[in-house]
């Protein structure tokens, strides 16, 4: 009986803890940060940013406002204040440069929840479960706008787990644990990455403005790869990675989808180094090694590429 491959352990054992973790580390510090900032005030009395993620204003000067929260306002035909569109005009810009669904992989404070919930179906050899469709996030959105437009109010935000993990953290009750234990539950035993990938309305707007971010992934060293497939196996939208890995159609290296959250596990659990972060403009493409041998008994790619 063959041992279960667990994505990222040739990747240490060959480049060493840091090397095959830094992403996830550096992602797991932003994550703290950002919280850090939002309680500096309650818990310390320093007020370096007041609100949530949703809508907040910063050093008392800098307004930063979430998409869908605006787009909830118009539904229910309240025009944003001024304060509120120049925190949408920040926002936007950042993500245009940095990548709009890395709000989902740097910022969001349920990522770690859903990260953990991926985790351990990989370790408990947890099928794929439920195979949501991509689309379903569209259906999920446009029924909230719906909602905002028949109540007149910012429906999400009653039942946004983001915004109650905030209020849990800093007034505790147990709606905001509850939200959360939800959607761990969800993603671990009814479908993979079910609520960031497939039912969030925040970050499908944000993949909207990702379509055309600066920042991206690429499969620059894809001629190194030995279809090991921890990528795939770790990457929370793996249908992102495989034009850009395989090159199909003329396909660059790349990775243009605006699902991609620039997680940079990909980059982290790679053994043969094949991804990197660079910009969208970046066409380099790493000559291919000498001529190996497929490892025996590796298994086709196609099921995760599909996935």
């Amino acid at each position: 009986m063959t041992a279960r491959r667990i994505p990222g352990r040739a990747a240490w054992a060959q480049h060493g803890f840091w090397r095959a973790h830094r992403l996830l580390v550096l992602r797991r510090l932003t994550q703290l940060g950002v919280l850090a900032l939002f309680l500096s005030g309650p818990l310390a009395g320093v007020w370096i940013a007041k609100g949530t993620l949703s809508a907040s204003l910063t050093v008392d000067v800098i307004p930063l406002t979430d998409p869908f929260v605006v787009l909830q306002s118009l539904a229910a035909r309240h025009w944003p204040e001024a304060t509120a569109l120049t925190g949408l005009g920040i926002v936007v810009a950042f993500y245009l440069v940095f990548g709009g669904r890395t709000f989902c992989a740097w910022a969001c404070p349920i990522n770690p929840v859903t990260d953990l919930a991926a985790w351990l179906r990989r370790r408990l050899g947890i099928e794929k479960g439920w195979v949501m469709r991509r689309e379903t996030r569209w259906l999920a959105a446009f029924a909230i706008l719906a909602a905002s437009a028949a109540t007149g109010t910012i429906a999400f935000e009653l039942i946004n787990p983001v915004t109650l993990v905030y209020r849990a953290a800093l007034f505790g009750g147990l709606a905001g644990l509850a939200v959360v234990a939800a959607v761990f539950a969800f993603d671990l035993v009814v479908a993979r990455d079910g609520w960031c990938g497939h039912l969030c309305p925040v970050g499908a707007t944000y993949g909207l403005i990702g379509k055309a971010t600066l920042l991206r992934v690429a499969a620059r060293g894809r001629a190194r790869c030995d279809d090991c497939l921890d990528c795939f196996a770790v990457c929370p939208e793996p249908h992102v990675i495989a034009p850009a890995l395989r090159g199909r159609e003329g396909a660059g290296p790349v990775i243009v989808s605006g699902d991609c959250t620039v997680c940079g596990r990909c980059i982290d659990v790679c053994p043969e180094r094949v991804f990197s972060l660079t910009h969208r403009f970046d066409t380099r493409v790493d000559a291919p090694p000498a001529s190996a041998p497929r490892p025996a008994g590796r298994p086709a790619p196609a099921a995760l590429e599909r996935a």
